[in-house]
C-alpha cells in the first residue's frame, strides 16, 4: 500500500534538523570537554557555526581554532613591531600564545602567570648580563659563545626557575625569554619593557577571545587546577 511521505515544513531540511538534535549537540560538547576544549565549542556555537562541529571531526575544528587565533594574535603584535621598529615580537611569545588558546584554563595560561613569568625571566636575564659583565658586549650568539656567556645563560635560567618557584608562578615560556636576554639578543634595556608590553597585549587578546567563547577566563589567576589532558 502506498504511503505518502510526510512533508517537512517549508524551508526546513529534515537531514539538517537531525544533525542539530540536542542529544547530538551534547555529545559534541562532551567530546570537546573531554579534551579541555570547551572554549572552542563555545565560540563556534556563539557564531552560529555549530554544524561545523557536527559535520567535521572535532580535532580538525579545534586545530582551526588554534590556527586562526595564534595567527591573528601574533600578526597584530608583529605589525606593531614593524610600525614602531621595536622587538614587539620575540620567540617565546609563540609558546605563550599556544598556551593561551590551546589550554586557556590551565594555571600557566592565566594572566598572572604569563605576565609574572616573563617579567621574572626578563629581570633574571638582564641581571645575569650585569653580573657576568656582558651587558655591553652585544649579541652573544653573534660574537660567539664564550665562558661569560655560558655563565650568564646558566645563571639566568636557574634564577628564573628558582624565583618562579618562590613566587608560585608557573609559565614555561619564561625560560626561553630569559635566555633571549642573557644571550645578548636585545640591544637596549628599554626593549625589556617592550617585551613585557607585548605579553600584556597578547594576554588581553586572549582574554577577549576566550570570554567570547563563553569560558570563565580569569581576570588575574585561575586557582582551579584542571584535570590532565587525555593521551
Amino acid at each position: 500500500m502506498y504511503r505518502q511521505k510526510p512533508l517537512g515544513l517549508p524551508g526546513r531540511d529534515p537531514a539538517r534538523e537531525i544533525l542539530m538534535e540536542p542529544q547530538t549537540r551534547e555529545k559534541v560538547r562532551a567530546h570537546f570537554e573531554a579534551h579541555e576544549a570547551t572554549h572552542v565549542f563555545g565560540l563556534v556555537e556563539r557564531l552560529s557555526l555549530t554544524r561545523l562541529l557536527i559535520r567535521y571531526p572535532a580535532r580538525l575544528v579545534w586545530a582551526l581554532y588554534v590556527l586562526i587565533n595564534c595567527f591573528f594574535s601574533i600578526a597584530i603584535i608583529s605589525t606593531l613591531a614593524v610600525l614602531t621598529g621595536t622587538p614587539f615580537v620575540f620567540p617565546s611569545l609563540g609558546p605563550t600564545a599556544y598556551l593561551l588558546f590551546f589550554t586557556p584554563l590551565a594555571r600557566a595560561a592565566s594572566p598572572r602567570h604569563a605576565l609574572f613569568g616573563h617579567a621574572i625571566g626578563l629581570v633574571c636575564g638582564y641581571l645575569s648580563l650585569v653580573v657576568t659583565g656582558t651587558a655591553a658586549g652585544g649579541a652573544g650568539l653573534q660574537r660567539g659563545i664564550n665562558w661569560p656567556t655560558v655563565l650568564a645563560a646558566a645563571f639566568s635560567l636557574s634564577a628564573t626557575g628558582a624565583f618562579m618557584v618562590i613566587l608560585r608562578v608557573s609559565h614555561p615560556p619564561a625560560g626561553a625569554t630569559t635566555l633571549i636576554v642573557s644571550l645578548g639578543l636585545l640591544e637596549k634595556p628599554m626593549h625589556l619593557l617592550i617585551i613585557e608590553a607585548a605579553v600584556f597585549l597578547l594576554v588581553a587578546e586572549a582574554f577577549v577571545v576566550n570570554r567570547l567563547a563563553g569560558i570563565a577566563y580569569p581576570w588575574w589567576e585561575n586557582r582551579a587546577v584542571p584535570p590532565s589532558a587525555p593521551n
